[in-house]
């Protein structure tokens, strides 16, 4: 009608309540992503079956858990850094991001991936729509074709070690790390706490143990020296970017996950980024995916996240504003909780004794694989680790360990 406007009512209690419930998840997203070891997926199921039997509106408790969700992807990289335990979806961040640890640069590295989180929010958000459209329209020959694609990726890893022999470690690291995935990623064993699958003994084993166990004779985390950064702007801006495009791609794409698209990132992050670009393009991927999740919920039914699972299980009301806005204020309550808590977690381990530190969090990573999943997943957890051991060995690149998720999906493409 001409002339017509339309009207935004705010209500002032409704708002303080939603406002309530999004701090409240944000904290609990902060301590589910300081402890190392918890993958995002365990700590989905967690809040699923948790999530019917608490009581309020299911849009604000609906909320706190995206909050909950969005803040755990920002933080999750703080132990990752300082410990070298990532969860699935940190694995490729994290490796870098130690790096730079040692270097002494790890508040540089902090900050480089909670920018990186922050701005993949912000592209996501206008790209949301577009590329709900566009991925539409591409999934069926995207899905016909998916063996092809994760083929390519395994082949233009192995070709980009320098030399034979890291080539020979990584196809090897490559073809055990498949062969445990298929053999484990679909067992659903009896555990204490019903959190979700392998993934969290596999990653703390493939990943985490490893550095764990070659710190015991390291000299533990150096002191950290200056917080400035040393990407060029427009370098940073084109890497987060990159991560929210590979976070539709998660959202939208079944079988695909952050970590299959942290490996297809590498190759779009120029090259003369280094490590600080691909710190900056994987924490996107994770983050951004929590958006993208949240509108293939809403325009296809599906949920593709663990989050988005949990969220459905309540049967909340998908009011598209009001979620986002979750999302928004937890990303910014997750950008400023890495600068403040990653600081001082990085102070805080530098000042202990690192081995003890290390042999500590592996009894961590070994308890945790039973509460999730029993006396099975230690065993899963301790054979993961000597294949994490392989690339190490050969000086191949641990990425060539994501055959275990590419693995299984290439056979099952």
């Amino acid at each position: 009608m001409v002339g017509s406007s339309v009207e935004f009512v705010v209500d002032p209690a409704l708002s303080a309540q939603l406002v309530a419930w999004i701090l409240g998840g944000a904290a609990l997203g902060t301590v589910s992503g300081l402890v190392p070891g918890i993958h995002a997926n365990n700590f989905a199921f967690l809040l699923a079956g948790i999530a019917p039997s608490v009581p309020g509106p299911p849009l604000s408790v609906g909320c706190a858990m995206l909050a909950a969700g969005v803040v755990h992807t920002f933080v999750n990289v703080v132990p990752a850094m300082a410990l070298g335990v990532p969860d699935a979806e940190m694995a490729l961040t994290a490796l870098p991001g130690h790096r730079l640890v040692l270097e002494g640069r790890g508040y540089e590295a902090l900050r480089l991936s909670a920018l990186g989180s922050l701005l993949a929010v912000l592209a996501a958000l206008p790209l949301a729509l577009p590329i709900t459209r566009a991925v539409e329209v591409a999934y069926p020959t995207l899905r016909s074709n998916l063996s092809l694609l994760l083929a390519l990726v395994v082949l233009g890893l192995l070709a980009a070690e320098r030399t034979w022999w890291r080539r020979l470690g990584g196809g090897l690291s490559f073809a055990l790390a498949a062969a445990l995935g298929r053999l484990t990623l679909d067992l659903s064993p009896d555990a204490p706490l019903e959190a979700g699958g392998m993934l969290a003994p596999l990653f703390a084993g493939l990943f985490g143990a490893p550095v764990l166990i070659d710190a015991v004779r390291g000299g533990g985390v150096p002191p950290q020296t200056g917080d400035e950064l040393r990407l060029t702007g427009p370098s940073l801006v084109a890497a987060a970017l990159a991560g929210a495009v590979a976070g539709a791609v998660v959202g939208y794409v079944p079988g695909i996950s952050a970590a299959i698209a942290a490996v297809a990132v590498l190759f779009v992050v120029p090259g003369r980024t280094g490590d600080r670009g691909y710190i900056v393009a994987t924490s996107g991927v994770d983050t951004a995916n929590t958006i993208f999740a949240l509108f293939a919920l809403v325009a296809i039914g599906q949920p593709r996240t663990g989050v988005m699972v949990a969220f459905e299980s309540l049967e909340a009301p998908l009011d598209l504003p009001v979620l986002l806005g979750a999302v928004i204020v937890a990303g910014a309550l997750g950008f400023v909780l890495v600068l403040v808590v990653g600081d001082a977690y990085l102070e805080a381990i530098g000042r202990l004794t690192y081995w003890q530190v290390s042999v500590a969090v592996l009894a961590l990573l070994a308890v945790l694989s039973y509460l999730f999943t029993g006396l099975l997943g230690i065993a899963v957890f301790a054979v993961a680790a000597s294949v994490g051991m392989v690339p190490v060995r050969f000086g191949a690149r641990r990425v060539h360990l994501m055959g275990v998720l590419i693995g299984p999906l290439l056979i099952g493409a």
